[in-house]
């Protein structure tokens, strides 16, 4: 049995459209079981529906406030049978109670360099700050917003020409390359949560792996 997995995603999917793409690969052993979204024009759900995964779209304006939003969402995720959730380009911010049972099986990708530029606009953020690089972070989700235990990082540098538009489209063929390698880890054990704090082998992971031409590198 491969390990069940639930993703959410607000956009087009971009980093699900990765996902499936390693799986079908035979890259990535895991049996997505649900995809969730806040908004039911999503092009995620489209591909979803597509690979036959079921999905479910919940609008946040028919619940009287964020928490209670989020306890339903994460109650129906729980009702699929997922072990692990992903958070892949999911544009809300998750109230704690309803994120607490997921804490150290639910990862997010952040389009920065973290502890760098939480929240968004994080390319516009990076040219004005006059950064030589750029990246994208996994962490594992907790309470604080993009600011769970980074996991592993891809990093680019900054180029003349890049713009805001550039910049983010520059990125996201390692972002499409980040996410399945550190699901790869979780949903092999790999990595885990022990205690207060991800491991990767056993030994506590005190610093982020960096995405190299072959996969996931410990840091230099």
């Amino acid at each position: 049995m491969h390990p069940r997995v639930a993703v959410l995603a607000s956009g087009r999917g971009s980093n699900l459209a990765a996902l499936l793409a390693a799986r079908d690969r035979g890259e990535l052993p895991v049996d997505f079981v649900l995809v969730g979204s806040d908004k039911a024009t999503a092009g995620a759900l489209q591909l979803a529906a597509t690979a036959g995964i079921p999905t479910l779209a919940l609008d946040p304006r028919n619940y009287p406030d964020r928490r209670t939003f989020d306890l339903e969402l994460f109650a129906r995720i729980a009702a699929s049978g997922a072990e692990l959730l992903v958070l892949a380009g999911y544009m809300r911010i998750i109230d704690g109670e309803a994120l607490r049972p997921w804490v150290g099986r639910m990862i997010n990708i952040h389009p920065s360099l973290l502890p760098k530029y939480r929240g968004l606009h994080t390319h516009r953020r990076a040219l004005e700050a006059g950064d030589l690089e750029h990246g994208a972070s996994v962490h594992f989700v907790t309470a604080e917003l993009d600011g769970g235990p980074v996991i592993a990082q891809a990093r680019m540098a900054i180029e003349a020409g890049d713009d805001e538009h550039r910049l983010a489209q520059r990125l996201l063929p390692l972002e499409h390359r980040l996410l399945p390698a550190v699901l790869r880890l979780l949903a092999s054990q790999q990595l885990q949560w022990v205690g207060d704090g991800p491991r990767l082998d056993g030994q506590p992971l005190l610093t982020a792996l960096q995405l190299g031409a072959h996969g996931l590198l410990p840091a230099e």
